[in-house]
């Protein structure tokens, strides 16, 4: 056995660099911190805690080196560790599920930062793996929090990251005409992330190869499905209730439009993500007459 920063260390570091340099050969930007990624996960610990082990074991430039080459082919890697961090979240994704993204984050905390009623009912429509409701469920233990999706694949992520939470997981269609009337004027707080990329658009190999296409693209313009939402918003929202949804960053001034034009809303707002660019809308439901 090797002292803490001996030999073994000294292996381990050759071995990340050795994977890092293959990453970034392959076109990763991220290749040192994936390299540290995957070997953490290969050696059961933290990132932080690496350099701390003496030996990670025979087995682990094997199956190091098998993440590795499945990374340098662009499989994201949330898919090769099977989880994804989401604001204070670790969510199961994988195949078939919509990776939660950093940039909805500012989503999140526009959403967390709403003064709700007592006990409010909350709605996450285009759930995915679950990331918003989870996280406003977890600030808000209170509140009653429905997550919708239509698609089978993603809602089985969603059921396990919701399992032993308050979250109600529901299998339901956002464009369905009429859809859940007895939600009618009763929630207090929407978010949404739907799919809204428009067709045709360019995209890294880890989103187009690997990210479910339903959970990406919103028709010719990226509009299909946000349209139906603003509609369920004012049908769903009580009177001065907020909701927010996320658009594709060439989007910003038609969802505003859509908002705008429906009528029932105020304080339509765009808004743009830690980066700088347009990325969400808030509206608040006017008092009907």
């Amino acid at each position: 056995m090797t002292r803490p920063g001996g030999e073994g260390a000294t292996d381990l570091r050759r071995a990340i660099q050795t994977a890092a340099d293959s990453l970034a050969a392959a076109g990763i930007d991220s290749a040192r911190t994936d390299a540290e990624l995957l070997a953490a996960h290969v050696a059961g610990t933290d990132r932080g805690r690496l350099m701390l082990i003496d030996d990670p074991g025979e087995t682990f430039q094997e199956a190091f080196d098998e993440l590795i080459a499945a990374r340098s082919r662009r499989v994201p890697l949330q898919h090769l560790v099977g989880t994804a961090a989401f604001g204070p979240l670790l969510l199961a994704v994988g195949p078939g599920v919509f990776i939660p993204r950093p940039e909805t984050e500012s989503l999140l905390e526009w959403a967390l930062a709403q003064a709700l009623p007592q006990d409010p009912v909350i709605v996450d429509l285009c759930t995915g793996s679950g990331a918003l409701a989870l996280a406003l469920a977890a600030h808000r233990p209170d509140a009653r929090v429905i997550a919708i999706d239509d698609s089978a694949a993603a809602l089985q992520y969603t059921r396990r990251n919701a399992a032993g939470t308050q979250v109600e997981v529901l299998a339901a269609d956002v464009t369905t005409p009429g859809l859940l009337p007895e939600l009618d004027g009763k929630v207090d707080l929407l978010v949404a992330n739907p799919p809204y990329i428009p067709a045709g658009a360019e995209l890294d190999p880890e989103v187009a190869e690997h990210d479910p296409a339903h959970a990406l693209f919103g028709g010719a313009d990226g509009m299909e499905v946000i349209g139906p939402i603003v509609g369920l918003a004012a049908r769903w929202l009580r009177d001065g209730a907020g909701c927010a949804v996320e658009h594709d960053d060439t989007t910003s001034e038609q969802t505003v439009a859509m908002f705008t034009d429906n009528g029932s809303f105020a304080s339509v707002v765009p808004h743009r993500d830690l980066a700088g660019r347009p990325r969400f809308v808030t509206a608040i439901r006017i008092a009907r007459s």
